[in-house]
């Protein structure tokens, strides 16, 4: 079974892309988070977990769900990750997860996608991500494969930079950048509340038409780069740049 999390769609169109080559069952992880869904999940293949990666790691909600929710049925489990430079040593930490649930860990993929980040770095323009799409193709299609003929995904090279980056940098990453204080929406809003719907954390509501956010933010960038107004800021930073959400097909 696939499943996958993803908060402006590199990793749902991985996930589906593989699904189209393993005619596996597919899952939006999305709402089991946001509710707190941690009952058990039954497959009969093997476990394909598509997630993109925030400072060199997993998503911490993606972790937390891993760790809480039982997987029955077969034991091995891939992990296919979405970047936008590289995903540093996480196989470490996936690995370590993965023997404490008793699970067989067959790799992680590194997938190259466009920048979402619009917090901090800047998103491409619709062509810019298209080009990088069509290149990230041959790497989803070889993990597909592998998964299919039950081979492994071989290691990747850990440089002693992404040890640093997947521990130290991760670890201060979270308390120094990942909160919401910034988040704000301009007088373009419209109310519609797509934002509070698609909140993985359940961290927005609407106070008297406008958006307001809470302190439990985990950084997905859904919110400001699927807001259909574009009515949304994160600070100074993101007012020049482009919203990004993966197109549905290249």
């Amino acid at each position: 079974m696939i499943l996958y999390f993803s908060g402006t769609g590199n990793s749902e169109y991985t996930a589906k892309r593989i699904r189209e080559e393993t005619d596996d069952n597919i899952m939006n992880l999305g709402e089991k988070i946001r509710s707190r869904d941690f009952s058990s999940i039954h497959s009969d293949t093997p476990w394909v977990v598509a997630a993109p990666t925030y400072a060199w790691r997993i998503p911490r909600i993606l972790q937390e769900w891993l760790e809480k929710t039982e997987l029955t049925g077969n034991r091995t489990i891939y992990f296919v990750m979405t970047c936008g430079g590289n995903i540093g040593n996480a196989g470490r930490y996936l690995k370590k997860l993965t023997d404490a649930k008793g699970l067989n860990y067959a790799g992680c993929a590194q997938i190259i996608m466009p920048e979402n980040y619009i917090a901090m770095f800047a998103t491409p323009t619709q062509e810019e991500a298209a080009g990088i799409i069509r290149g990230s193709l041959r790497a989803i299609d070889e993990a597909a494969r592998q998964i299919k003929d039950s081979r492994p995904f071989p290691q990747l090279p850990i440089t002693r930079k992404d040890k640093i980056n997947s521990s130290i940098v991760n670890i201060l990453f979270y308390p120094m950048f990942v909160h919401a204080k910034k988040f704000q929406a301009t007088s373009a809003c419209t109310s519609c509340g797509k934002c509070v719907v698609i909140c993985p954390l359940n961290n927005i509501r609407l106070t008297n038409g406008t958006p307001v956010w809470g302190k439990n933010c985990t950084h997905c960038m859904a919110c400001i780069n699927r807001c259909p107004s574009q009515a949304i800021e994160y600070g100074k930073h993101t007012q020049t740049l482009p919203r990004y959400t993966c197109p549905k097909s290249i």
